[in-house]
């Protein structure tokens, strides 16, 4: 078993448990053809649940295997913080800064511009990028920012905070960068509650538990099992979102070429911008990345649901598309802050910090 482990947290074979697991999702996707199925939203299936109305079939079932695979990739990070961590984080007001003006003052606006230049000749691709770009994420970068080895706790504070101010702005960005949009900005709120409050909330409990119950150094011992439980989460994740459109990516793949290369541009510069910019600004590494990915990461689980309710099949289509762009993207931006790591941040990262106590003491 400790064995298996090990080969799951292996960093150097994840690309290979990637490509598998799209592979996987793929193949799932041709043989049932699920892009053929009307699907149900995450939020409106669990309601749908709740009043017993709720149409139990593979498509529905894959579309709800994206919040399970969210909470078992966020919930192993959760389970690291420390109540007076975030309070620290909090209190960074320069972290904070940043990732404020790139995801509000840039993000929306180089997205736009970036959908201007490749796919102004395809109108319904062009309102789904624009669509992509108007919201930060609010779940997948924790899971980044903990692949990265980043400030986990820092990361969930601004996480926090985008959730707040992209309930205020996103209809403000939506009406100046694609006309009258009428959507339900509760969604937004409802998102938060399922992707960061949940498993926040039970990973704060099972830390609260576990070390209650064993002390720090007996709660540590899980962690292993714990970090496993994220990568699984991750490749779960990957299996089901290519699945939901394994038919489509066969049938139509100049949809996933047209898009793939605008939002490769936006995340490499954004996720490059930030991270040297912290880097310039002193910040440790581990700040660094939690600014990089949450000023780069965008909030796709929004992003599909204004689309379904706001405009057509082929523009939802388009914003589905993106997280399967996305998360291979942000993957080898993890593998690019890792790899940078010492070479950058030198004595400003905690592998630094625990190596020079341990030769001082």
């Amino acid at each position: 078993m400790h064995s298996i482990l090990k080969r799951i947290q292996d960093f150097r074979l994840l690309p290979v448990f990637v490509l598998a697991s799209m592979a996987v999702g793929i193949i799932i996707g041709k043989i049932y053809g699920i892009s053929d199925f009307e699907l149900t939203p995450p939020i409106d299936a669990i309601a749908a649940m709740t009043g017993g109305e709720y149409v139990w079939n593979l498509p529905n079932f894959l579309a709800l295997g994206v919040v399970i695979g969210l909470f078992l990739m966020i919930y192993p990070a959760m389970t690291k913080i420390r109540f007076e961590d975030l309070g620290k984080a909090a209190r960074s007001p320069k972290q904070l800064a940043i990732v404020l003006l790139f995801n509000y003052a840039i993000a929306p606006f180089f997205m736009f511009g970036l959908a201007k230049l490749f796919l102004s000749n395809h109108p319904d691709l062009y309102v789904g990028l624009v669509i992509y770009g108007l919201a930060p994420c609010i779940a997948m970068v924790i899971v980044f920012t903990f692949l990265a080895l980043g400030n986990n706790a820092l990361a969930i504070v601004l996480v926090a905070m985008n959730s707040i101010v992209q309930m205020l702005l996103i209809p403000v960005y939506a009406k100046l960068l694609l006309g009258d949009v009428q959507f339900d900005v509760l969604v937004v709120g409802y998102s938060v509650l399922l992707y960061l409050g949940l498993p926040l909330a039970a990973g704060f409990l099972t830390r609260r538990i576990g070390v209650g119950r064993l002390g720090e150094e007996g709660f540590e011992r899980f962690r292993p099992y714990l970090d496993s439980l994220s990568i699984i989460g991750l490749l779960f994740t990957l299996i089901v979102m290519f699945a939901l459109k394994g038919d489509l990516i066969l049938e139509s793949p100049q949809i996933i070429l047209l898009m793939a290369v605008p939002m490769t541009i936006f995340f490499w510069v954004m996720f490059g911008v930030v991270y040297l910019s912290c880097w310039k600004l002193g910040f440790t590494y581990e700040d660094s990345v939690a600014a990089g990915f949450n000023s780069t990461g965008r909030d796709f689980e929004i992003a599909i649901a204004i689309a379904i309710t706001a405009f057509n099949p082929v523009v939802a289509l388009a914003t589905v598309v993106g997280p399967l762009i996305e998360v291979p993207v942000m993957l080898v931006l993890v593998w690019f802050a890792r790899a940078t790591r010492e070479k950058l941040f030198p004595g400003r990262h905690a592998g630094a910090r625990r190596t020079e106590e341990t030769a001082a003491s």
